[in-house]
Formats: C-alpha cells, structure tokens, sequence
C-alpha cells in the first residue's frame, strides 16, 4: 500500500498540477488559446513546465548542493523556505507573463493566480504548521474546475482517440479530480508526512486560494 501512495503522491505531485489543467483546458477547447498550430500549443506546455516544473526542480537540486536543505523530502519546516520562495517566483513570473497576454485564457491565468496565493500562503503557514502542498495543489485544483465549468459554461468537450471520439462530460471530469484529490489526501497520511490537520488545512488554503484568485481575475 505505501508504495501506491508514493505513487500517486509522485503522479499528483503539486508542481505538476498546473500542467494537467493547461492539458485538460486545451482538451476542452483549444480555442479559449489563441494558438494557430500544433508547434504553438507544444511550446505553450513546453513554457508551462518549464516554469512550474525543471526550474523549480532545478532551484531544489542546486539548494540540495549547496546544502541548503538535508534532502529532498524536506520534512524540516525551515527546509521548505527556500524551495517555496523560488517557486513562488516562477509562478509569480509565469502569471504576470500571462494575465495580460491576450493568447492566454483568463480561466488558465486564474488557476495559475489560484496556485501562486495558495503556494504564498503555505510559506506563510510554514512558521506554524507543515501544511500539505499536495492537498493544497489537490483543493485548488477541484475548486479550479469548479470555476472553469459554471463560469465559462463547459459542459461537455470532445476527447479524439486513435480508436474514436467520445464526448465526456465536464461533470465527470471533477468527480474525478475530487476522487484524486482523496487518494492524495489519504497517501499524504498514510505516508507518515502529514498529520489530518496539516492535510485538512491544505485542502481549505488551496480551496480559499481559488476562489480569491477567480474572484480577482472575475
């Protein structure tokens, strides 16, 4: 069983979060992107991960060098600072880059606000409590969804496979993440990484940060 929790805490890790509702959104409707081509959508993706996921990767790999933090689990709070912060900058760079820029969905650039006020939050929560970054990204991602159907009407999408297209409905699609977001809760726990309060706390910032982030950008 521990090794399923890994698992799925390694496939829902939280800097990949970001990346799978930029998938699902242009699954939905590519057209909510103003991109012509293949090659653009590509190198959109290729932008995102390389934002919120090898440079904040890389930043950790350089701390862990330069002993900034003991290992890469950071189970210390203080090793956790540095890490938060440099993420954070990526994410902040990466939502001022597209908030304005007309290509971009304003549903993407929210849920890119959402996680960049849920990822400050849990720096300033570290002092207190070793809140859950995979609940907060898990909670902010149900939510996100939440937002995305009933403010831009998206019921239903096309899914094009090698073997057919099947309509699936937006429904669907957020039992599904509210179904993940139980397994990454209950992995964190039994894992050892968390205790409930650190999980449940991160489920409420990363719930709390989407709607401030969608309520903004509203």
């Amino acid at each position: 069983m521990k090794l399923t929790a890994k698992l799925i805490s390694l496939i829902f890790h939280p800097l990949f979060i970001i990346g799978y509702v930029l998938i699902l959104l242009l699954t939905m409707n590519p057209y909510m992107f103003i991109v012509n081509d293949e090659k653009a959508r590509f190198l959109l993706v290729f932008n995102v991960f390389m934002l919120t996921v090898f440079f904040p990767l890389f930043s950790i790999f350089l701390m862990k060098m330069l002993d900034f933090i003991k290992s890469y689990k950071m189970e210390d709070k203080t090793e956790r600072i540095g890490p938060l912060i440099a993420t954070g900058i990526f994410y902040l760079w990466m939502f001022v880059n597209f908030k304005d820029n007309t290509t971009i969905s304003v549903s993407f650039s929210s849920f890119v606000l959402g996680s960049t006020i849920g990822l400050f939050m849990a720096l300033m929560l570290n002092s207190f409590t070793k809140i859950s970054l995979h609940t907060i990204a898990a909670g902010g991602l149900v939510s996100g969804l939440l937002f995305i159907k009933y403010l831009y009407s998206y019921e239903t999408f096309f899914v094009n496979l090698p073997f057919g297209s099947f309509q699936v409905s937006s429904t669907f699609v957020i039992i599904i993440a509210m179904i993940i977001a139980g397994l990454v809760g209950t992995s964190r726990l039994m894992l050892k990484a968390h205790d409930e309060f650190d999980v449940y706390g991160g489920y409420i910032v990363g719930i709390f940060s989407m709607i401030v982030a969608f309520r903004i950008m509203g």
